[in-house]
């Protein structure tokens, strides 16, 4: 382990400890005796660490006088052992967000070092996190290249060449487009990209894993403000965006509405219980695509009272299941 772990280390045993040993410090840090010496004189003197030798216990606890004040913090290392544990938490989740690795990859050395000051080794590490699990189904990857090149070009403002193909029956159709780039957007296991796109005027998103080719290009990127991004993209229901607002309203069955009641559909939904015990819910949308879907595993506990659009293509969609079995 490296100097500063070694620091937190040390701090981490006289805190927990009491009082630590000289033999017992050098094992757990694996250094030589004259190393841990500059190591403790380097707390007293450098960053004030109240580090005393207790004759009667032969050992080094910290001083009398700190016992009753705030505790001693490290310069630099900010994390106390809570928050180490949930940044390694945090470590876990995103893996299960990664695409092919690619951003495990680039902060791999920061979560090492916050093993390091934990005390762990690579066992115990691998261990804590096995204990976080993050299930995902039905996810589209996106191609690690494209993920790293439309990462960086949101950062930078730098625009994109992109070919883009546009599912459809058949396999769909390929096109070349100049765009943006907005904001990444993760949603339901797959990562978008919102983007103004220069060639239809206007914002749209795309699906990383749909991109065939996304080059960046010298130019700088048109600049949205978030409030428009939210505007335009974020009014529907689901991904789908653009298009004329209306407002689903949904009756959901007492049994259902045990837990549909607890779910968020929408940040604007509006909701109340009948008297009855059902649930009744209405939000937003502007493509019923995604709405109907949601619905469907809910066929037979929830009635679609409005608009008459959504009812009529609901109500479709259950014959056409029917007629299927």
């Amino acid at each position: 382990m490296d100097r500063t772990e070694r620091f937190y280390k040390i701090e981490k045993m006289l805190r927990h400890e009491g009082c630590v040993s000289f033999a017992k410090l050098i094992e757990a840090l694996e250094v030589s005796p004259a190393t841990l010496k500059r190591d403790l004189q380097y707390l007293r003197e450098r960053m004030d660490a109240p580090i005393e030798y207790d004759a009667a216990s032969n050992g080094y606890r910290f001083g009398q006088q700190w016992r009753g004040q705030a505790r001693h913090e490290l310069p630099g290392v900010w994390f106390s052992e809570k928050e180490m544990h949930a940044m390694l938490t945090m470590h876990q989740l995103l893996a299960g967000l990664d695409e092919e690795g690619l951003l495990s990859r680039h902060l791999q050395p920061m979560f090492d070092k916050l093993t390091g000051m934990m005390g762990t080794d690579a066992d115990e590490a691998r261990e804590l996190t096995r204990r976080i699990k993050l299930i995902s189904t039905a996810r589209r990857r996106a191609p690690s290249a494209f993920f790293e090149t439309v990462g960086s070009a949101v950062v930078k403002r730098q625009r994109l060449k992109l070919r883009y193909l546009k599912r459809g029956p058949g396999g769909g159709s390929a096109s070349e487009r100049e765009v943006s780039p907005q904001r990444l957007v993760h949603y339901r296991n797959t990562w978008y990209l919102d983007a103004w796109c220069h060639r239809s005027d206007g914002l749209r998103r795309f699906a990383l894993d749909a991109m065939e080719a996304a080059e960046p290009l010298d130019e700088k990127a048109k600049t949205l403000s978030v409030k428009q991004l939210e505007a335009e993209l974020d009014r529907g229901y689901g991904i789908f965006a653009g298009g004329q607002e209306q407002w689903a309203e949904l009756v959901f069955s007492a049994e259902a509405a045990a837990w549909v009641s607890h779910e968020e559909w929408h940040p604007q939904q509006r909701s109340q219980w009948l008297d009855d015990g059902r649930w009744r819910l209405e939000l937003p949308f502007v493509d019923a695509t995604e709405l109907l879907m949601d619905l469907l595993r809910h066929a037979g506990d929830v009635e679609v009272l409005a608009p008459a659009a959504l009812r009529g293509a609901f109500a479709k969609r259950l014959r056409e299941a029917a007629a299927r079995l």
